[in-house]
């Protein structure tokens, strides 16, 4: 028998009048000024994005490798400043998420924006200060273990926000938010490129740090909570919820005493690793597999990195209408053929249809980032979702690690064994089956996701 705690319930607040409703403060809320007019909710996702567009573009700081490396050309492959740097700040996005997230909770989104603002900004600059000075343990401390923490209390400072303030759409909201996330990598990619040519890496890495403070300091300032029990304009909660959402709210510690957890965990790592370990060797992949030149295989990533953002908004919108569970159904079953046809689509050469499937996998790989959070709140309640998230954001941190090293050392396996001049055809083909194989125990998982019952269980 799994334990379920009794959840003492807040006091509600009088709830604001008919003309006003849809639009909220909340008051007593230590992030919030008291506005003198209504507050529309819409702002609040323009906030959400304005913070998570700045940290997304720790994913283009593949941009910044062989520049750094330059600078480095001497150290030990273990401590290889670019690659160090972008790993450790992926596993304290994940740490700090989960650590911070019952403090996001208690001081709001604003703080939590705020603090990570200074976190990520900082993190840049002082990265950005060891590169002009050439100390590398400088570049690791800001913007691996600075800037990861600053990642982390970013990612999930607007998300329990965004779903208190969108109970109606759920999934819409959080995936505008998670969107700017992947949207980040986009435009930073090319950002970074362009002013590298004009002023070199360690300016570049400085002036980033000040301009993206600059723009999360805006998002934060935006971001607050809505009064309790507030809901849209015209909204009214279903009499009879649908089957997956559980009508109490848990807060982080109950919530990870429940098999849901660890199953929601499950599944976030396995889609997370699946996406992450092609992303890691997309590149290479293209080359080896298609003989394109690294100029081309540049462009798809890049273009990669849209589908990612897109996918986070429509899947995660989508799943308001079909539910958070048959979304991740759909995301394994579908993925799980698309890893198995690859080897096939390199073998025959088809190219039009390996760049379709690349870009089908890659919108779930965000869409499996933006529907989390609509999936804890229908599990685990709204109230601390963010909390919660941030636990579950070490299935991240772990998927950052796992994803590369399935992929690239079972690929690197295959090439060592080949003979000189031989074709790179089906070096591949072993990581791919391994992920897809863990594709289908996320299915299983997914299945056995089941919503908490009000009589005290889980089951």
């Amino acid at each position: 028998m799994v334990y379920w705690p009794h959840v003492q319930r807040r006091p509600m607040k009088e709830a604001l009048d008919q003309k006003t409703a849809g639009t909220a403060v909340h008051p007593s809320s230590p992030d919030v000024r008291k506005p003198s007019h209504a507050f529309n909710r819409w702002f609040i996702p323009v906030g959400a994005v304005a913070v998570h567009i700045c940290i997304g573009s720790v994913y283009a700081w593949s941009t910044f490798n062989r520049p750094i490396q330059s600078l480095f050309p001497n150290e030990p492959w273990w401590f290889s400043p670019p690659y160090t740097t972008f790993t450790t700040a992926l596993v304290l996005l994940g740490l700090s998420a989960a650590f911070g997230g019952p403090w996001v909770e208690r001081r709001g989104p604003r703080v939590a924006a705020t603090a990570a603002a200074l976190f990520f900004g900082a993190g840049l600059i002082i990265g950005g200060a060891g590169l002009a000075i050439k100390e590398s343990i400088l570049v690791f401390l800001g913007m691996g273990i600075i800037g990861g923490i600053g990642c982390g209390l970013g990612y999930i400072s607007p998300v329990s926000t965004l779903v208190k303030w969108f109970p109606d759409r759920r999934g819409m909201a959080t995936g505008m938010a998670i969107m700017g996330f992947g949207g980040g990598a986009f435009l930073a990619g090319y950002l970074n490129v362009f002013f590298m040519e004009q002023f070199g890496v360690a300016t570049t890495m400085i002036a980033l740090g000040g301009t993206y403070f600059v723009v999360m300091m805006i998002g934060a300032r935006i971001l607050r909570r809505p009064a309790e029990g507030w809901k849209p304009a015209g909204w009214i909660p279903p009499a009879k919820t649908h089957r997956m959402i559980t009508a109490r709210s848990v807060n982080r510690n109950q919530a990870i005493r429940t098999a849901q957890f660890y199953l929601l965990w499950g599944i976030l790592f396995i889609n997370v690793t699946a996406g992450i370990g092609i992303l890691a060797q997309a590149s290479p992949m293209m080359q080896d597999l298609f003989q394109k030149t690294p100029l081309e295989a540049g462009v798809i990533v890049s273009l990669i990195s849209v589908f990612n953002a897109g996918g986070r908004f429509l899947w995660a919108s989508g799943s308001d209408y079909i539910g958070r569970r048959n979304t991740y159904t759909t995301f394994f079953v579908v993925q799980f053929f698309l890893f198995l046809l690859i080897p096939v689509l390199a073998a025959n050469g088809n190219w039009p249809v390996f760049l379709a499937s690349l870009f089908i996998v890659f919108t779930m790989y965000g869409g499996g980032f933006a529907t989390i959070p609509a999936f804890l709140a229908d599990i685990f309640g709204p109230e601390n979702v963010g909390a919660i998230h941030g636990a579950l954001l070490t299935a991240w941190s772990a998927a950052a690690v796992a994803g590369p090293v399935i992929i690239t050392e079972l690929s690197n396996r295959a090439k060592a064994g080949l003979a000189a001049g031989a074709s790179k055809m089906h070096v591949y083909d072993t990581p791919l089956q391994v992920l897809a194989a863990l594709l289908a125990i996320g299915f299983v998982l997914t299945l056995l996701v089941r919503p908490l019952r009000n009589s005290g269980s889980d089951g």
